[in-house]
């Protein structure tokens, strides 16, 4: 029996469970994949001080995200196809996240629906928003995310055009699979997924299917999916939508101080610095590099999160070190749910806040309230 202590233990184990064009959609960037690597890597650099003798006890991680209480400083990031790491995939991860006590994110790209994950893991949970043309099918989208109590609104700016991601065009990727014969011999591999989607009937993208004209079922989605990105995507819209919404609006996708002083002039209550997970534009820094110049400049104004290449509960640290909110898992969450469902999700936030308290300790504090800079070594980290 493997005994699972961190996230690349679940990675393992996940990639040997998932078929292989899911995993990869899940673990691979764009061309290169150098943002994709650089988002994880530069983590590594920043170096922490320890200190000693420091009464360590009565820790506490717990903090608020856009005025919603949270156990740690981390939410579950939006991830397309997260019905096809696991049957239900959205539903488990969401249960997952409610039970731990911090946010999930639905996305729009997500296997089971809006109403899915309501009816089966709760209210609350936050929704991510693709702008597509058809802008009645938005209105629609975001009042089913109004009618399902929905705490936010997660609206990503950085895909109106999709980056080119290799390893998805080499795997013919599609959800449900195409039965082709390398696909076939790949599934049968996986037989505790096979028996999983065997078992449910949520194997399309639940938000989409049967909620647009003309989109009856998967054979004509793919053809809309590629035209509906819009392209056009602009600031105003970003003030529609907020108006449309009335809610918490958090704007994701923002790498540059110039579009995040843009970011609070929109009236939202918090940006996410990320690169898509490096999935859109390689060669773009990476976010832990491009946080603290976004926090500088507008983080009096505005509450600031970052997604993108956290794997563990010491790059949470560091990034709240370096006046991040909070941050967002994608990939750390998929590897659980790949692994071992629900639980794995689950597994993977235990993993996550015991490596948080325990370094947050080490490093001489209790309260994840006062951590600041100071905790890291100078010189070692990315600056303003």
């Amino acid at each position: 029996m493997t005994v699972i202590t961190n996230i690349e233990d679940l990675r393992v184990l996940a990639q040997k469970r998932v078929p292989r064009m899911f995993y990869d959609y899940a673990d691979s960037g764009s061309w290169t994949e150098g943002s994709y690597r650089a988002n994880e890597a530069d983590f590594q650099k920043i170096k922490l001080r320890q200190r000693v003798a420091v009464n360590m006890e009565n820790r506490s991680t717990r903090t608020t995200l856009v005025g919603q209480s949270a156990a740690m400083p981390l939410a579950i990031a939006p991830t397309g196809l997260t019905g096809m790491q696991h049957a239900d995939g959205e539903i488990l991860a969401a249960r997952a996240a409610r039970k731990f006590g911090i946010p999930f994110t639905l996305s729009t790209m997500s296997i089971c629906s809006i109403e899915d994950v309501a009816q089966h893991a709760g209210e609350g949970f936050w929704f991510q928003l693709y702008v597509m043309k058809d802008r009645a099918f938005i209105e629609r989208l975001i009042d089913r995310a109004k009618a399902a109590n929905c705490g936010a609104l997660v609206l990503t700016l950085d895909l109106q055009i999709i980056g080119q991601r290799h390893k998805d065009l080499k795997n013919g990727l599609t959800a449900p699979p195409r039965l082709t014969l390398p696909n076939i011999i790949n599934i049968a591999s996986k037989p505790r997924w096979a028996l999983g989607m065997l078992g449910t009937k949520r194997r399309q993208f639940g938000n989409i299917v049967g909620h647009v004209q003309g989109v009856t079922d998967m054979a004509n989605l793919g053809a809309w999916t590629s035209q509906q990105f819009d392209p056009s995507l602009n600031w105003g819209d970003v003030e529609w939508i907020k108006k449309r919404w009335g809610g918490k609006l958090i704007l994701k996708g923002i790498q540059d101080v110039e579009d995040a002083r843009l970011a609070v002039q929109t009236g939202a209550d918090a940006l996410i610095v990320s690169n898509h997970g490096g999935r859109q534009l390689d060669g773009a820094q990476s976010s832990i590099e491009a946080l603290p110049a976004i926090v500088e400049a507008v983080g009096g104004q505005i509450e600031v999160h970052m997604d993108g290449g956290v794997r563990s509960g010491q790059d949470v640290l560091k990034a709240r070190a370096l006046g991040a909110r909070g941050c967002y898992i994608g990939r750390a969450m998929l590897y659980g749910l790949g692994a071992m469902g629900e639980e794995g999700v689950s597994k993977a936030l235990e993993i996550i806040h015991k490596e948080l308290d325990l370094t947050m300790a080490f490093c001489g504090h209790t309260n994840i309230e006062s951590v600041d800079k100071s905790i890291l070594l100078p010189g070692s980290y990315p600056t303003a």
